[in-house]
């Protein structure tokens, strides 16, 4: 009976149960509608904490069964995400986000509504470049920011030379950083990418010009993270990458370049088995009278002393590597309504692809704000300690290893290293040059930061006080090792201990004012900075050492002859400057900026400048003739006009320099002095010492200026899934400083700095995005980028302009043409016949396999009038692409990064076509050489081979000029997301793997002949890496 009531129960309980679960059921249905009734098209409806849910139709209805004990979120781009409760019916209404248009930008000593700016400034989104595994977030902007040109090679410390808006200045064309308010022109692979929460490009005068003085080449924000209120939270990232040759130069192997230098001989009539190499020909002639090679044979050992054996030895294999990247992160972060506060620790270590070439980085950041009395009175700092080291590969290397002979072996038969014997030319083996200069390391310390305070008396009202520090110190030994190396042999051993010091500091004090009255709003800012630099460095050098180790070798234990150096400059800057900002109606945008800047590195006469601007804007989206305009949800028109300086020159100009010489040589010993013989004989005695004039004082030089316009525009559509932005500008640069050359007549010494440059660029820049999301629940967002600029020098001095320094070669004055620009003589095709040759104007060396040289002015003799433009560094536009996808827990991203129309000079050129494109001969050559002209390949673009240079085609030319354009698969990204109900469970608020790959794939020119069109000589190889990495959140 017992057990019949238990089961009539248990039974009563499961039906109850079945029967609640099945109430709870609910079939939700409805329409989601924006503030003016229509139909929001593909918003996603979704049970909160599951991954049921739907999208919303072409009439913004939709139908979803629920649970019933959840609620449901609707999300749409553009809108404020709403969450109601499941019923049998919903009417949802949604709510524009103007979250876009509040957005704050940091743009220079205080904030602004994006909405409201009226210049041209690039905002960063930083989860674009968040997980590249670049070192230097500068690099990993490449292609992201229209107008700001970054180049790059693959070098491990990611250093990387960057231009905004073109070359403006003859000068330091360097950006300027501000770094949490502290300005730099530091580099920046000593900053922990994972602390920086944004960074925003001032581009125009407008939005520059607050800067002044050193503004003229644009300006970098950079804001650090913080804490944020009520949050505790710690990051962990680490990644982990390969790195490897992306395209690999192709060398003549022993028996390849054995061929070559049979084809140079015969080619000039010479017997080959005379070559100095050991190399023994088997060779005649063929039916028709050409020159046949049978066989190659190779001597057992090259020297005389049989010790080094012949090899075939590929010296670019022997001196790089598969390289590794590490890179490690943990921040913790927290806030409060008092305060907030941010720590990170960082590590970073490259194993470059060049053997021994490595670079380190610790990292330390602390970020804290306290509100001392409420929102009255608030401390806070920045603070970040760097530690940098580095192993550079030796100069010139990638050249060294092209040069080095495959037939020498990278050891001698007794495990020595060997070296060049014989007719082999002097260079050293490249092995034994890694091994020479890897103990050269350098350790670099950097502190920066800064301290502040800030004074909320009343309402709107802000003063704050700055103090900033930028410190840094390099330490490094340079040494010297004996080389013992067949030909190549220096018994000399020596160190150099070399100190650097650079030591800048800043104060500011700024005091703003916000007011909002009805429809007008304004703000109001007013400052005084004061910035100081000082400079130094100093070195010790010492030979002779009985220990050839580093422990030992310290200048104090060397016993030879010694050395010591030693310098120091700086300068100081101060700064008043003002900001008005008007608004009326979120319609009518008005800015006004000036500021008056002084420097010690110009003379008393012209020492202070001031550099106003003035911009104004137009949001014609909110007047009421465009109401009706439903599609367009913002519009606003821009203009701007103003004055830049830039202050980029020595620190001691202006001054008038003696030099000392005090009649001893660098080594110790006895030399001539200072004091003029005139005889001319020295009369066989020791002159008198003294001090010789370097340089002309000039205390009229001033600052330089750039005079700046830009018009633009900003949109959006569409419900914010179409957005872009477009700007023209046009500046000019007038009174750049140039040093001239003194004439004889004014004595030893007498260059001067003066102001007498001007250049011109003008461009346009163009941002276009769309972003939506599918009806199976795609979301997407693609973003491009193009921009284009001219550039010219518009004036120089006669002698400057035509002397080579900026462009034209010393044949044609540079006025009127791009910074860099190149005269030369036009390659027109090989000669293919002694017809041809007979036929063309008089050329010395012209021959059937020549460079033909064209005949410019007609004249029947190829000479020095034959000259014309044929280089031109300013590429035709540069462009860039995002494609983000993202499905459920998974995301993609893929960015191109191109250059069209860009002019490159191949100075390896030389080395992969021509056999005596250097004065030393010998040396290996690019496997391009096994193409060169025959009378059998009459059709090859590439010269004959040549013992000798006759035709001179190692000349300026527009054969060693090619079209570098690319397009580079830069970055390709597969994400995942765990889900977090899955994250939460192993007590993680997120958890995210993913696989990157970098420069995975180049187009390039058909006609471009060498590896990389963006690293086209000889710098660092841009490498292909291979990354994995993983975000975690506490």
């Amino acid at each position: 009976m017992v057990k019949h009531i238990k089961r009539m129960l248990l039974s009563a309980v499961f039906l109850a149960s079945g029967a609640l679960a099945f109430a709870q059921q609910v079939d939700v249905s409805g329409t989601v509608k924006d503030e003016a009734g229509e139909p929001v098209i593909g918003a996603t409806v979704a049970e909160e904490g599951t991954k049921n849910a739907t999208i919303t139709d072409f009439d913004g209805k939709f139908s979803l069964k629920t649970s019933g004990d959840k609620q449901l979120t609707v999300s749409y781009i553009g809108y404020k995400t709403v969450t109601v409760k499941p019923a049998p019916q919903l009417d949802i209404v949604m709510v524009e986000d103007n979250k876009m248009m509040e957005e704050l930008v940091v743009t220079g000593y205080t904030t602004q509504r994006k909405a409201d700016l009226t210049g041209a400034v690039s905002v960063v989104n930083m989860d674009d470049i968040a997980d590249l595994n670049e070192n230097n977030p500068m690099k990993a902007l490449q292609g992201r920011v229209p107008g700001m040109n970054i180049t790059a090679d693959g070098n491990p410390s990611g250093s990387a030379t960057i231009r905004i808006r073109g070359v403006g200045t003859l000068n330091n064309n360097d950006p300027l950083y501000i770094i949490d308010g502290v300005p730099t022109k530091a580099g920046m692979h000593e900053l922990n990418g994972n602390d920086i929460e944004s960074i925003q490009v001032l581009k125009d005068a407008a939005s520059a010009s607050i800067y002044g003085s050193r503004a003229a080449n644009g300006v970098i924000i950079i804001t650090t993270k913080k804490g944020k209120a009520g949050q505790l939270k710690i990051d962990v990232d680490a990644s982990l990458s390969v790195s490897m040759y992306a395209n690999k130069l192709d060398v003549l192997n022993a028996k390849e370049f054995g061929q070559a230098m049979w084809q140079a001989y015969v080619n000039d009539g010479q017997d080959p088995n005379t070559n100095p190499l050991g190399y023994r020909y088997d060779w005649g002639y063929d039916a028709n009278g050409y020159p046949k090679l049978n066989g190659i044979s190779m001597q057992r050992f090259l020297d005389s002393g049989n010790t080094v054996p012949s090899a075939d030895t590929d010296w670019v294999d022997e001196t790089t590597r598969t390289g590794i990247v590490q890179n490690y992160n943990v921040a913790v972060s927290n806030g409060s309504e008092k305060g907030s506060s941010y720590f990170s620790l960082g590590y970073y270590k490259n194993l470059g692809i060049i053997k021994h070439s490595d670079f380190d980085r610790f990292s330390a950041r602390m970020n804290s704000e306290y509100k001392l009395i409420d929102n009255v009175l608030t401390v806070g700092e920045h603070f970040t300690l760097n530690r940098t080291s580095e192993v550079q590969a030796p100069g010139g290397f990638l050249e060294n290893a092209l040069q080095f002979n495959p037939s020498l072996p990278v050891y001698d038969i007794n495990g020595e290293f060997a070296g060049p014997v014989g007719g082999y030319p002097d260079r050293e083996n490249p092995v034994a040059r890694l091994e020479r200069t890897a103990d050269n390391r350098y350790t670099y310390w950097r502190m920066f930061g800064d301290a502040y305070i800030n004074l909320s008396l009343f309402k709107g009202f802000n003063i704050r006080s700055t103090f900033g520090l930028d410190y840094a110190q390099k330490k490094q030994r340079i040494f010297t090792y004996p080389i013992t190396e067949g030909n190549v042999a220096n018994d000399k051993n020596a160190v150099e201990a070399k100190q650097e010091h650079w030591t800048k500091w800043m104060w500011n004090a700024v005091a703003t004012y916000n007011l909002e009255i009805g429809k007008h709003r304004g703000d109001v800012m007013a400052g005084i900075e004061l910035n100081r630099e000082d400079d130094e460095w100093f070195s010790g050098y010492k030979e002779d050492f009985t220990i050839l180790n580093t422990d030992f070798m310290w200048p104090d234990a060397g016993v030879g002859s010694a050395q010591a150096y030693g310098s120091g400059e700086g300068y100081s800057l101060v700064s008043f400057f003002g900001k008005l900002n008007y608004t009326y109606d979120d319609k009518y945008l008005f800015s006004l900026t000036v500021r008056h800047d002084g420097s010690s590195r110009f003379g008393k006469n012209n020492r202070y400048a001031t550099f106003p601007s003035v911009s104004l804007g137009w949001r014609i989206s909110r007047e009421k003739f465009m109401k009706n305009l439903t599609w367009l949800d913002d519009l606003k028109l821009r203009a701007s006009w103003g004055q830049t300086g830039n202050q980029e020159i020595s620190n001691i100009a202006r001054y008038t320099i003696y030099v000392p010489n005090y009649g001893v040589t660098e080594s110790g010993g006895q030399s001539y002095g200072t004091s003029y013989d005139i005889a001319g004989t020295n009369g066989g005695s020791i002159l008198q010492s003294g001090f010789k004039r370097n340089q002309i004082g000039n205390d009229d030089i001033k600052w330089e200026t750039t005079t700046q316009t830009n018009i633009g525009f900003d949109f959006s559509m569409f419900r914010q899934t179409l957005y872009g932005s477009f700007d023209y500008y046009w500046k000019k640069t007038t009174d750049i400083l140039v040093q001239m050359a003194g004439i004889a007549a004014m004595g030893e010494g007498s260059s001067q700095w003066i102001n007498a440059g001007e250049m011109e660029n003008h461009g346009f820049e163009l941002n276009l995005g769309y972003r939506n999301q599918t009806s199976f629940g795609l979301k997407y967002d693609i973003a491009a980028n193009i921009s284009a600029y001219r550039n010219k020098i518009t004036a120089l001095p006669a002698t400057v302009a035509a002397n080579g320094t900026f462009g034209g070669n010393g044949v044609k004055s540079v006025i009127g043409h791009p910074n860099g620009a190149q005269v030369g003589y036009v390659a027109d095709g090989i000669f293919k016949s002694q017809e041809e040759v007979d036929n063309h104007a008089t050329q010395e060396g012209a021959a059937p396999g020549r460079i033909r040289w064209r005949d410019l002015d007609g004249n029947g003799v190829i000479n020095e009038a034959d000259q014309t433009w044929i280089y031109d560094p300013v590429p035709d536009f540069s462009y860039g692409l995002n494609i983000y996808l993202e499905y459920k827990n998974f995301d993609l991203t893929m960015f191109w990064q191109g250059v069209q129309g860009v002019d490159i000079i191949s100075d390896l050129k030389k080395e992969t076509d021509l056999w005596s494109g250097l004065n030393i001969g010998n040396l290996n050559k690019g496997a391009r050489v096994l193409d060169a002209w025959t009378p059998q390949n009459p059709n090859s673009s590439i010269p004959a081979l040549s013992l000798s240079d006759v035709n001179n085609e190692k000349r300026v030319s527009s054969y060693f000029v090619e079209n570098g354009s690319f397009l580079k698969l830069r970055n390709l990204q597969l994400g995942y997301n765990v889900p977090k109900e899955f994250a939460k469970k192993l007590k993680m608020e997120r958890l995210r793997f993913y696989l990157s790959a970098q420069n995975l794939w180049t187009i390039k020119s058909k006609d471009f002949t060498g590896v990389d069109p963006e690293n086209p000589n000889f710098g660092y190889p841009i490498p292909l890496n291979i990354t994995f990495g993983i975000n975690v959140s506490f």
